[in-house]
């Protein structure tokens, strides 16, 4: 089986630190504090998997996992409400392994997702050119907007950049370096993906690698008729591919040739050409759009969601671990929003529960997914005091379309952004972590807030 591109999707966060504040020239897209790769990933596949989606296989590529020791692709699996009788895996490391995720789902079929929060010391370059996002791919036989013409890699090892498994920032060699390696290992897998192709002259070149010096020379290196791209949200880590390819398709028209190269540790290349339904089937919003919108954010403030500075901590306890059983007994509930809906006279109850609180009735419930579906605010609360790493911590009473009522956290919003009626969706967030256990749940976010 050779499976095409069915769908795609890419996420950028809503923040951004101002290019003064960190010495560059363009300002720098920024994960919220509450926002990891596995939140990153379900924002970018939520959008991608229509409901009662079923793909063959989940695979997740990532630098910067939320765990070690734990496949973090099942909480991504969970939140997106996907069936039981699939497989779901970690990908993890660089850039290739987001490739490798996509050889595997064009191989098979299934959805192949990259996300990255990537963390430069203060005034290094991965501060100033790094970039966190993530995007998914949806590969499968029927409706392809773009088939997967040929495929090859060039493998070779040489130092360029690198990071512990136990640290948060990485390092570099002298970009020089790693920028004639790369050249070389760039023309001969573009040359040898175009031949097997049968294709001079792509429309289209996406390009992604850890070396600036290379990204700065892109359009010497390979040739374009129509572009020659790199991902303008900066260097994004194994989500970087990913969310490149995401924004060439935004632009493409159909019957146009993509020739996609990841040059990590060597360099792997795809070759694609679109198809009369790519025009109709685009993303939403573009990742041009995407870039466009943002939230400033201070430095400082950033440098503590890092962990980077140790700011005063909030006056209060600090929330408990969550315990492993009655999280796996509210996995629905908990990962996907889910609800229950009474079979006898149809009241939604969020969270779900097994006695009707309208009627009466016991155990006639229907399960009722909401986080797909949008809200209104009825009341919400500023409250100055909650333990918060970005205080103050708003709250909201929110109507959910459809039925049902229930409260949640608002996330990338500042106060006077709030008001009763303001219309809501949802988003899988951290809301905390204690004891090295993250405890995800869902928070509404302002439906103009991305």
């Amino acid at each position: 089986m050779s499976a095409g591109i069915v769908g795609y999707a890419s996420y950028l966060p809503r923040y951004r630190l101002e290019g003064k504040d960190i010495g560059s020239r363009n300002d720098r897209v920024v994960a919220a504090f509450d926002e990891d790769a596995t939140t990153m990933a379900v924002a970018a596949a939520s959008q991608l998997l229509p409901a009662a989606a079923s793909p063959p296989a989940l695979y997740f590529a990532t630098s910067s996992p939320p765990y070690a020791d734990k496949t973090n692709a099942t909480a991504i699996h969970a939140a997106l409400g996907l069936p039981p009788n699939m497989l779901a895996a970690d990908m993890c490391g660089t850039g290739r392994s987001a490739f490798a995720a996509m050889a595997a789902a064009a191989q098979c079929g299934g959805v192949a997702v990259a996300a990255d929060v990537r963390i430069g010391r203060p005034g290094s370059a991965d501060e100033k050119t790094g970039g966190d996002g993530a995007a998914a791919l949806l590969f499968g036989e029927d409706n392809v907007v773009a088939d997967v013409l040929a495929s090859c890699s060039v493998t070779e090892e040489f130092l360029d950049r690198w990071r512990e498994p136990i640290t948060a920032t990485g390092q570099q060699w002298e970009e020089r370096f790693g920028g004639q390696r790369y050249t070389s290992l760039i023309r001969r897998a573009s040359s040898a993906a175009l031949d097997a192709a049968g294709i001079a002259d792509p429309d289209h070149v996406v390009l992604a690698c850890p070396n600036s010096a290379v990204l700065k020379r892109a359009a010497t290196m390979v040739k374009g008729q129509k572009s020659v791209t790199t991902s303008p949200a900066g260097f994004g880590g194994a989500a970087d591919v990913a969310i490149a390819l995401c924004g060439a398709l935004d632009i493409a028209d159909a019957h146009d040739t993509i020739l996609l190269l990841s040059a990590t540790d060597g360099c792997d290349a795809m070759v694609l050409r679109t198809t009369e339904l790519l025009t109709a089937s685009r993303q939403a919003r573009t990742l041009e759009h995407q870039r466009a919108q943002g939230l400033p954010i201070k430095h400082l403030t950033y440098l503590s969601w890092r962990g980077l500075v140790a700011l005063e901590p909030p006056r209060r306890p600090e929330p408990e671990r969550p315990a492993a059983p009655p999280a796996s007994r509210a996995g629905h509930w908990k990962f996907g929003f889910t609800g229950s809906r009474c079979q006898n006279c149809g009241f939604v109850h969020l969270p779900p529960t097994r006695m009707c609180r309208a009627c009466g009735t016991a155990d006639a419930m229907d399960p009722t997914p909401a986080a797909g579906l949008r809200g209104t605010v009825v009341t919400y609360t500023v409250d100055r005091l909650a333990f918060s790493p970005s205080p103050p911590m708003l709250q909201a009473v929110i109507d959910v379309d459809g039925g049902g009522r229930c409260t949640l956290e608002v996330a990338d919003a500042r106060p006077d952004e709030l008001n009763v009626g303001a219309r809501v969706r949802f988003s899988f967030r951290r809301l905390f972590t204690a004891d090295g256990v993250h405890n995800y749940f869902w928070k509404a976010v302002l439906d103009d807030a991305e």
